[in-house]
């Protein structure tokens, strides 16, 4: 069986988890792929207000990298602005907690936040999450967010009191609590695998059975795999210190019409889409 190539652009460790264990364990060379990660997650651009100006999608958009993942509403938002074409092909296997974490002990619940600005990146899984978690509890006109920039920038603008408040997701929960933060609102959403137009239904189907297998490894035994997450602290969170409550990862799913149609007119809501679903591209089936 010959092997195909499949490029991946990075995103943050606790999202990828699954694809560095197939690429490491050998399950996409079993699959007939061969998939090259085209930078470190290191190497992105910290603080670009501007989605397609981030690591990931530039190296989308510029045909260096043919799949990517991110969150669910950013999918949908990306695959309508894509130059390229971009498509949602699935929900990743990755199911992510996300919190607020203050060290501000006037802020003890959701309504505490009112008013205050909550530090997340523009248009990514930290925005999103924050307004539909918050909203339930607080009038849109008082959720208040603040483009800080990637997950280790929040945090640090946590511990230096320049942020009352931030969204973060592993391994800065684990660390934040470490550290001595405390939640203040708490809520799992699922994210996205964006795909470029040209991927065959074979390289799709086989990228996607990798994974999953690649996912039932990861819950048969999370702490083998800890290390991975916990890289992205620079040795300030061990792997054992990494909490099991936070991420889990299951199969992939199929994008289904009633829930992207639900997801698009809640962010339309926001001022967030473009109002036209048709624009976003979604893999119906494969």
């Amino acid at each position: 069986m010959s092997t195909s190539i499949v490029n991946i652009s990075p995103n943050n460790p606790v999202f990828d988890l699954p694809i560095y264990v197939a690429r490491d364990e050998g399950l996409f060379a079993d699959a007939g792929i061969e998939v090259r990660f085209q930078a470190k997650y290191s190497e992105r651009r910290p603080s670009d207000a501007d989605p397609f100006q981030r690591l990931k999608e530039a190296l989308f958009e510029s045909g260096k990298a043919d799949v990517y993942n991110l969150c669910e509403w950013a999918g949908i938002d990306r695959s309508e602005k894509s130059s390229r074409g971009a498509q949602v092909l699935a929900l990743r296997p990755a199911v992510a907690a996300q919190a607020i974490l203050s060290l501000d002990p006037a802020i003890q619940e959701p309504r505490d936040l009112a008013g205050v600005p909550i530090g997340i990146n523009e248009r990514t899984g930290s925005h999103y999450t924050t307004l539909q978690s918050l909203e339930g509890v607080l009038a849109r006109a008082d959720i208040l967010v603040e483009h800080v920039g990637v997950p280790e920038r929040r945090y640090q603008a946590l511990k230096e009191r320049t942020s009352r408040a931030v969204a973060v997701m592993e391994p800065f929960i684990s660390l934040g609590l470490k550290e001595g933060a405390h939640m203040v609102d708490l809520t799992y959403y699922r994210g996205a695998e964006v795909i470029a137009p040209h991927l065959s239904a074979e390289q799709r189907e086989a990228y996607l059975a990798a994974i999953n297998e690649a996912a039932d490894r990861i819950m048969a035994g999370f702490a083998r795999y800890k290390h991975y997450v916990t890289e992205q602290t620079h040795g300030a969170l061990a792997p054992h210190e990494l909490s099991n409550h936070f991420v889990r990862y299951t199969h992939y799913m199929v994008y289904e019409p009633k829930r992207f149609q639900q997801v698009y007119e809640w962010m339309r809501s926001w001022g967030l889409a473009s109002g036209d679903a048709d624009h976003a591209r979604v893999v119906a089936s494969l």
